[in-house]
């Protein structure tokens, strides 16, 4: 081995030099790295920083992020997992909603995220993204206006409590309810546009499921009298008539 000057370098191997723009996703500062580069073969001869980065460049150094890393790299509010799984709930009964699984969001992470990574370089502005608002985003105006419709956030139960819906197996949406907020009600609550019967789980005054059903109807005229029977006794202060049907809907116990 013998020491060489860098400009020696330059006199015999120029036409090997390779000069390029590197950007990548550096882990330990969190953010997107713009460097200018000299290199022969594997020996780096020179670094600076980009002074005009390709903003094109940086979405895909971010994007590469999501790819390796998965959905999990984004921060995912309960407002925007809620809107998600409203989605993936009506395209189960409209397959021309957008596909916002796992694997549909990441194979096309660059259509539905790209577009609203400018300005964006740092993992902390990645997490900072509306993702409910960008899957909103994804529906044309017609879908927008339907999603309320058929995939309601909350329902109006007998006692008239709104109750959340949740939508997290899109096969079978829930709906947990105390038992005596359904007082009087045969029909099953339904959501999509009146064609899915949620999954009612019927819940004891300290909020404990006690059945799950998607018939209330044979709830009532059947398993509700052996729920009545363990209940009462537990519960003496609530409600538990001998028929159901002709029974007040109510939300709260029985005055002292």
């Amino acid at each position: 081995a013998a020491p060489v000057e860098r400009a020696r370098l330059a006199e015999l191997f120029g036409d090997a030099i390779v000069r390029e723009d590197v950007v990548s996703f550096d882990e330990a500062s969190g953010a997107v790295r713009a460097v200018q580069r000299e290199r022969l073969g594997a020996l780096l001869l020179a670094e600076r920083p980009q002074r005009d980065p390709d903003p094109a460049a940086i979405r895909a150094a971010l994007l590469d992020v999501v790819r390796r890393e998965g959905l999990t790299a984004l921060s995912w509010s309960d407002d925007a997992r809620r809107v998600r799984e409203r989605m993936m709930f009506v395209r189960t009964i409209d397959a021309s909603w957008p596909d916002v699984s796992d694997a549909a969001l990441l194979a096309d992470v660059a259509g539905w995220l790209g577009p609203h990574l400018d300005g964006v370089a740092r993992r902390g502005a990645l997490a900072r993204l509306d993702l409910a608002a960008i899957l909103l985003d994804r529906l044309d105006w017609r879908q927008r206006a339907a999603l309320d419709d058929l995939a309601p956030t909350h329902l109006t139960v007998p006692s008239g409590s709104r109750i959340g819906v949740d939508y997290a197996d899109p096969a079978s949406p829930v709906l947990a309810v105390r038992l005596q907020e359904l007082f009087g009600a045969t029909d099953t609550p339904r959501v999509g546009g009146g064609r899915v019967p949620v999954t009612l789980h019927l819940l004891s005054p300290a909020h404990r499921p006690v059945q799950v059903t998607r018939d209330l109807a044979g709830f009532w005229s059947g398993s509700y009298f052996d729920v009545r029977k363990d209940m009462r006794g537990r519960y003496p202060r609530h409600s538990w008539p001998d028929d159901p049907l002709q029974a007040e809907p109510t939300r709260r116990a029985k005055p002292r």
